[in-house]
């Protein structure tokens, strides 16, 4: 009895120990019955949502919100003014030509568009307890004022009918785009705005990011029975039974997800297998010619390949399946599935990554875009480049010629360094000189340009996963993406959150790394100051010439072809990284960040140093490096 008891209460404590470690952050949740009609001879769909939804948050709910994003595609509206007035921006000039701050996809599109091409999205009434709801419309934003509050931690039941016109697809969503798919079905159901700690998310839609509330989805879709359809979640009826009036009924299941999307077309091909136990990978394409086939085929080989590696990195995908669909203007990510215009495998990789960084993760993209857009681009570049250097020849879906290119984009990556980041690293490079710049705390919705909020969400985010890597050594950044995943997946972490993982990981102060690159515009810049001779040694001088302070790695190598690496931490720090790579480690008294310069000594003479090189391999972006090395004569 004494040993039963004890065994309890030790589990009981070990239980405790677990849940404590665990972030407190309650998430709203949301179950959506959805039964909808696809008219292909009119554009139009029908249906109703039957919402079960739970505020498990502390507060009174009086009104709620959905988004209605189709009612962007209309002109005048919000989109299309925002479009054509950024377009008004000149970037630069190219060979005599103004460089626009255009979304070449959008442009000045939706202005064009007519009556019957429009994205119409109305909600023809919602009840709650056969009590109709006061609907007020404000273009992609509805306002329910509800006749009872939802009170905390209860349970409401909503009943919505709704009806729309399918755009012509100009952004992510909608009919008849440039490869002839017919319908791309994204944003097309009364979609709940996200409340959260920060409160209601009613962000009108400009063709930006999206944010949602986690739950399960029932989805009945019907439409005409020549078209195939895929999507979000798992088919429960792949025979797809007929309906009294002819329309092929499909129905998909998913849950613990934030959204779902869809295709149609009557002219696609499927592919699909199950890739490890419980999850089977979908691609569905444009049938073309025995080309298309090939790179299509390409997709599912390669996604089957780089899925160990992925899961290795990033942690374990979830969910039962993930599809993968030609239907996009580019790519975009959604639940269990992308829209792709191609089968480019480096679109193909960072839609699929998304799944983690937005689906899985869930950050508000309009308050971090960085949070998903950045951490999949670092995320797709690591995984193409273990793709094509483990797999990328062997596959029988590809010619000999593009293998041959592959081998080639190796041998030259292994050139540049930062070898696998080097994309991201210029791309935010040429955005700190541009004077475009601004911080990445800015609102998705609000940069001044396209540009800016593009490289800022992109690729000063991917550059910031390799300045993690340079700040707390490449194991402890590859370990904390693990641990940022296990903790917070399925509850919308912010900048602070990843930060204090960060920290945890790796045992260093790590606030003010996210005040000077997230929240600020500032840049590092470090060079040589001074070189004087100190007897036996060499007395090296560095400035710190922009306001962006860090932690400093100088390489001095000798002429008898030895080489030995200074560190410097960063005293806001309190403390240091462990020794990287082969070459041997000086570790010196903290750098305080006020202070300019700092000098240290070398362990050899001056006459003895054959260069002194300042971050040699350049995983700190600094703006310039021209006062980085020198190379001392004979």
């Amino acid at each position: 009895m004494l040993k039963k008891f004890t065994f309890f209460a030790l589990l009981i404590v070990l239980l405790s120990v677990q849940l404590f470690a665990q972030p407190e952050r309650w998430q709203q949740q949301i179950n959506y019955k959805i039964d909808a009609s696809l008219d292909v001879q009119k554009n139009t769909i029908k249906g109703t949502e039957e919402i079960l939804y739970t505020n498990n948050s502390t507060d009174t709910l009086r009104k709620v919100y959905f988004h209605m994003y189709w009612n962007a595609f209309q002109p005048n509206s919000n989109m299309d003014v925002r479009s054509r007035e950024l377009g008004k921006t000149i970037l630069g000039n190219r060979r005599g030509e103004d460089i626009k701050d255009w979304d070449m996809r959008v442009r000045d599109r939706i202005q064009n568009l007519k009556p019957e091409e429009y994205g119409i999205q109305k909600v023809n009434t919602i009840t709650i307890n056969g009590k109709a709801q006061q609907l007020i419309e404000h273009e992609t934003i509805l306002e329910v004022v509800l006749t009872q509050p939802i009170l905390p931690k209860s349970v409401v039941k909503m009943n919505v009918q709704f009806e729309a016109q399918v755009p012509v697809q100009v952004r992510r969503s909608g009919r008849d785009n440039a490869e002839g798919v017919r319908y791309s079905m994204s944003q097309w159901y009364p979609k709940m705005v996200e409340y959260d700690y920060q409160g209601w998310n009613t962000n009108p839609y400009i063709a930006r990011e999206f944010y949602g509330v986690w739950g399960n989805f029932d989805v009945t879709l019907r439409t005409d029975k020549s078209y195939m359809i895929g999507g979000t979640g798992v088919l429960q009826n792949p025979t797809a039974p007929l309906d009294k009036d002819g329309h092929k009924v499909w129905n998909f299941k998913g849950n613990n997800i934030h959204d779902f999307v869809w295709f149609a077309d009557n002219n696609f091909k499927h592919l699909s297998k199950e890739v490890r136990k419980g999850l089977t990978i979908h691609v569905y394409y444009k049938a073309k010619d025995a080309k298309a086939d090939s790179a299509w085929a390409n997709v599912l080989w390669a996604a089957e390949k780089a899925l160990p590696y992925m899961e290795k990195k990033m942690g374990a995908y979830p969910y039962p399946q993930y599809s993968f669909i030609q239907g996009g203007d580019g790519g975009m990510e959604y639940a269990m599935a992308t829209l792709l215009k191609g089968p480019g495998l480096g679109t193909v990789f960072h839609e699929w990554i998304h799944s983690w960084y937005q689906h899985i993760l869930g950050s508000n993209e309009s308050l971090f875009a960085w949070m998903d857009e950045g951490f999949t681009s670092y995320g797709e570049d690591d995984v193409t480049h273990h793709y094509e250097k483990n797999f990328a020849t062997q596959s029988p879906h590809i010619s000999e010629a593009a293998k041959k290119q592959i081998v080639a984009n190796l041998e030259r990556q292994a050139n540049m360094l930062p070898a696998v980041q080097f994309g991201n690293y210029n791309g935010y490079l040429a955005l700190a000189k541009s004077g475009f710049e601004e911080p990445m705390s800015t609102h998705a919705d609000h940069f001044n340009t396209n540009y800016a909020y593009s490289s800022a969400a992109y690729t000063k985010g991917g550059t910031f996963l390799g300045l993690l890597g340079y700040v707390m050594g490449e194991a402890k950044r590859d370990q904390l993406m693990l641990n940022y995943y296990n903790t917070w997946k399925f509850k919308h972490p912010n900048a602070n959150d990843f930060i204090r993982v960060a920290e945890k990981t790796s045992g260093l102060q790590l606030q003010w790394l996210k005040e000077y690159w997230v929240n600020s515009t500032k840049t590092i810049d470090y060079g040589l100051n001074d070189i004087q001779v100190s007897g036996n040694a060499a007395l090296i001088s560095i400035q710190r010439v922009g306001k962006f302070p860090m932690p400093v790695e100088v390489v001095i190598t000798y002429k008898d072809g030895t080489s030995e690496l200074h560190y410097m931490p960063l005293d806001l720090m309190l403390g240091g990284k462990q020794q990287e790579g082969a070459i041997k480690q000086i570790n010196h008294p903290e750098w305080k960040w006020a202070q300019p310069t700092y000098t240290f000594e070398t362990t050899q003479p001056l006459s003895a140093i054959k260069s002194i090189e300042i971050d040699p391999s350049q995983r700190m972006p600094d703006i310039n490096r021209s006062n980085n090395k020198i190379e001392i004569p004979n």
